[in-house]
C-alpha cells in the first residue's frame, strides 16, 4: 500500500497579495474550484492508495482538517502537525516513523507538495507506478521534471546511467545562472528537482540513521511523546526542536548518490506540465489564456491588454493599454507588477512584516474551525464584523477586558451565553454583550447562522480574548 504524504507547510510570499502566512497558498483556488491542497489529494484518485498524511504547521490545522472534509476525508485521515519549521528532512521523518508505528507492513511513502500544480494527471501516475517499483526493490526514488525551458528558479539533478525505467542520480545541482542553465538544457540529461520523492518509510529511517542520526533521534523522541488531538497527532514540541533544520536532499539523497555507482538512489522523469507556481508568472504560465495572452478571473474589463494575469475577488478591475503585467486585487490590498519582476513581490511583504501590518498575515476574511469572519469596518473604537457559523459550529466560551459587543441576527439562529443565561436569537433580533462578561456564541440550528457583530471600546484587536473553554482546543 502506498501511504500519501502531503507536504502542506509554508507561506508563500511570492503570491502576496492572495496567499497570506496564515492562508497561504496551498489554501487557495487559483487554478481550478478545488484548493491546491485538495487537487494534490484529487491526482492521486485512480492509483492504490490510502489516505493521504498531511504535515502542517499548528496555525494551519483548522484549515486543513475542514478542506479534507470538504473533500470527503475524516476518519481515516491523519494530520501530523509539525511543531515547528524544519525543512523536509525532519518533516518527512515524522511521517516515516508515525506509518511505521501505524503500519507493521512498512509501506511505500509518496512524498508530495500540497502547492504544485500538474495538468497531466495520467502521466503523473505513470511516473508513480513506475516509482513504485523501484521503491519496492528498496531504492530512493525522486522525480525529476523534464524541462520546457532554461529555467533559473529550479535545482537540477543530472541523470546518469539508466536503471531499468529511470535513472542513476549523478549530481544534485543548485539553482544556475542563465548561461548554466541553457547549457543543462542542451545537453539532455538534466531534469528540474521536483521536490517529490517516494521510497519505504524504513529505507528513509535506515539512511537517516547512517548520515543524519541527530535529525532522526529527535523526531523518534517526538513521534514517540506524541499526543492524539481529535484530527490531529501532535509530535512532542520539546524534542523536535533540538532537530536540525535540513532538506530531504542534503540530509539523504546527496550523501546517499556521492557513493561510487550508488544505484540506491534514482530519479523517474516526470513531463506532466508541472510548476512549482513560485510567482505570479508561472501561475499566468498555467492559466488558461484568451486570444490576446490574458488570464482573466473574476470581473475584470481588459481593453488593448495582452501578455497579462489580471485577477479581482470583489471590485471591478479595469486596464487599459497594459502589457506583460500582474494585477491582483484582495479584499484588503492591490498588488500590480512587471511579470518580469514578480520574484521581488516578496520584498513587498519583509516591508509589511517590518511595519507590523496585518496584511503579511491574514485577510479581511479570516477563517476559523468554527466558520469564518469578515472585518467590514473600522474606526478608532469600533469595528464591525460579518460572522458566519456553520450549522453545529461553537465559538469559545471567552471574555474580553476592552470591549463590548452588538450581535445582530441576518439569518439562522444563534444559542448565545451571556454570563448565567442561555437564550436563542433569531432573524432580525439582537443581543448586547457587556465588556468583562462571559460569552458565547453557537448555532445549533441546520443553516449557516449570519450576523452583523459591532465591537466598540478602547482596544479591539484580536488577542483581547481570554478563553475559559474551547471545543478545538485553542484553550
Amino acid at each position: 500500500m502506498i501511504v500519501p504524504v502531503v507536504m502542506a507547510g509554508g507561506s508563500g510570499t511570492r503570491l502576496w497579495p492572495m496567499s497570506r502566512s496564515l492562508y497561504p497558498k496551498q489554501f487557495l483556488s487559483l487554478v481550478n474550484d478545488a484548493t491546491m491542497l485538495q487537487d494534490t489529494c484529487r491526482r492521486l484518485d485512480g492509483l492504490d492508495t490510502a489516505q493521504p498524511m498531511i504535515i502542517c504547521g499548528e496555525e494551519h490545522r483548522f484549515t486543513v482538517a475542514e478542506q479534507m472534509r470538504a473533500f470527503g476525508l475524516h476518519a481515516d485521515s491523519k494530520i501530523v502537525l509539525e511543531p515547528a519549521g524544519r525543512n523536509t528532512a525532519p518533516a518527512v521523518a515524522l511521517a516515516a516513523l508515525k506509518s511505521l508505528q501505524d503500519d507493521e507492513s512498512d509501506p511505500l511513502l509518496l512524498i508530495l507538495a500540497a502547492d504544485h500544480v500538474m495538468t497531466d494527471i495520467d502521466a503523473f501516475q505513470d511516473a508513480v507506478k513506475k516509482a513504485t517499483e523501484h521503491a519496492k526493490a528498496g531504492k530512493l526514488v525522486t522525480f525529476g521534471i523534464i524541462p520546457t525551458g532554461p529555467e533559473t528558479g529550479y535545482g537540477y539533478i543530472r541523470q546518469g546511467d539508466m536503471v531499468g525505467d529511470a535513472y542513476q542520480i549523478a549530481e544534485f545541482v543548485e539553482k544556475p545562472d542563465q548561461d548554466t542553465a541553457e547549457k543543462y538544457l542542451s545537453g539532455g540529461n538534466y531534469v528540474w528537482n521536483s521536490g517529490m520523492f517516494m521510497f519505504r518509510a524504513s529505507r528513509y529511517v535506515e539512511e537517516l540513521r547512517k548520515y543524519r542520526p541527530d535529525i532522526l533521534q529527535a523526531c523518534e523522541a517526538s513521534v514517540e511523546n506524541a499526543t492524539v488531538d481529535v484530527d490531529f497527532v501532535r509530535p512532542d514540541k520539546e524534542a523536535f526542536l533540538l532537530c536540525p533544520d535540513e532538506s530531504i536532499d542534503y540530509a539523504v539523497m546527496e550523501p546517499l548518490c556521492s557513493a561510487v555507482n550508488s544505484t540506491a538512489a534514482v530519479v523517474v522523469p516526470l513531463d506532466c506540465g508541472w510548476s512549482d507556481v513560485g510567482s505570479w508568472s508561472a501561475l499566468w504560465d498555467v492559466s488558461t489564456k484568451d486570444d490576446n495572452g490574458n488570464a482573466l478571473y473574476g470581473d475584470v474589463i481588459a481593453h488593448n491588454t495582452s501578455n497579462s494575469y489580471i485577477r479581482t475577488d470583489s471590485k471591478l478591475v479595469a486596464t487599459v493599454g497594459l502589457d506583460n503585467v500582474i494585477v491582483v486585487e484582495s479584499d484588503d490590498a492591490i498588488m500590480v507588477a512587471s511579470k518580469d519582476h514578480v520574484q521581488d513581490v516578496k520584498k513587498i511583504v519583509e516591508q509589511l512584516k517590518l511595519t507590523d501590518r496585518s496584511e503579511a498575515q491574514l485577510h479581511r476574511k479570516v477563517y476559523r474551525p468554527w466558520g469564518f469572519y469578515d472585518s467590514i469596518d473600522h474606526g478608532d473604537r469600533f469595528q464591525v464584523k460579518r460572522i458566519v457559523v456553520k450549522p453545529g459550529g461553537k465559538l469559545s466560551l471567552q471574555m474580553h477586558h476592552h470591549r463590548a459587543e452588538h450581535w445582530i441576527v441576518v439569518s439562522g439562529t444563534a444559542e448565545v451565553t451571556r454570563g448565567d443565561e442561555v437564550f436563542l436569537v433569531s432573524e432580525n433580533e439582537s443581543t448586547y454583550i457587556p465588556l468583562g462578561v462571559t460569552h458565547r456564541l453557537a448555532n445549533p440550528g441546520a443553516i449557516p447562522l449570519e450576523m452583523i457583530e459591532v465591537q466598540s471600546g478602547s482596544y479591539l484587536g484580536e488577542d483581547d480574548i481570554v478563553r475559559f473553554e474551547d471545543t478545538y482546543g485553542r484553550n
